[in-house]
């Protein structure tokens, strides 16, 4: 695999790349594109770190695994390929938005739009084999991303954490909440957002007002 990390994000984690997990990690990931389908294309799985520069970060949102269905994938979390159908928790983030700032619902599922603007999309997991959810669990990718969220932890200020679902809530343990904000709710899944636990959160009208209250630009969800 081709490790084409962007500018910003090598002084931080280089040293990863070195490691013998991080080596451990890439060859069992060279192994299963080369043997598997997978998921995203090998040059869109560090599209998370591409597409929002370090200095830009204002926002992560956390997901588990990349979608494992054919054309999903696109290397940001929750996001999906220009004219793909939009996944059930897409659906169901966008219903919200539309809801939370009384907004269309967004044609285009294809979340690079608030890349650009400083949210970053990491999953946990970078791959996936296709149709085979969580097939590339605990093979390394969660040290790294962990890693990366502590990074930015100790780096930066005032980013807003976005932790949606049991999985993402743990990440807290990461996050120093006296100089960052951490908004929790329900996944977006349905399963999680038909008992009540996801709509109504306004987490993305929360988060613009924590930016504008630091002074700087919202987000144009």
């Amino acid at each position: 695999m081709n490790l084409n990390l962007p500018q910003s994000w090598k002084p931080y984690l280089q040293t990863e790349f070195k490691k013998d997990y991080f080596k451990d990690l890439l060859s069992f990931v060279d192994s299963e594109y080369q043997n598997n389908t997978c998921f995203p294309l090998e040059k869109d799985v560090f599209n998370a770190f591409k597409y929002c520069s370090f200095q830009d970060v204002k926002v992560v949102i956390l997901g588990q695994d990349p979608y494992h269905d054919i054309g999903q994938a696109n290397g940001l979390c929750f996001s999906v390929n220009d004219h793909i159908k939009h996944p059930p928790s897409l659906v169901n983030i966008f219903k919200e938005i539309e809801s939370d700032l009384d907004v269309e619902y967004p044609k285009n599922g294809n979340l690079l739009r608030w890349a650009k603007q400083g949210v970053l999309l990491l999953n946990a997991t970078l791959t996936v084999r296709a149709h085979q959810a969580g097939s590339h669990q605990n093979k390394g990718w969660e040290i790294f991303t962990d890693t990366v969220i502590k990074i930015i932890n100790d780096n930066k200020e005032h980013v807003v954490f976005l932790l949606w679902g049991g999985y993402a809530k743990k990440k807290i343990k990461l996050i120093n909440t006296n100089k960052h904000h951490v908004l929790t709710s329900g996944h977006p899944s349905p399963l999680s957002a038909n008992r009540g636990y996801w709509f109504g959160n306004k987490h993305f009208s929360q988060t613009n007002n924590v930016l504008s209250s630091a002074g700087l630009d919202i987000i144009e969800w």
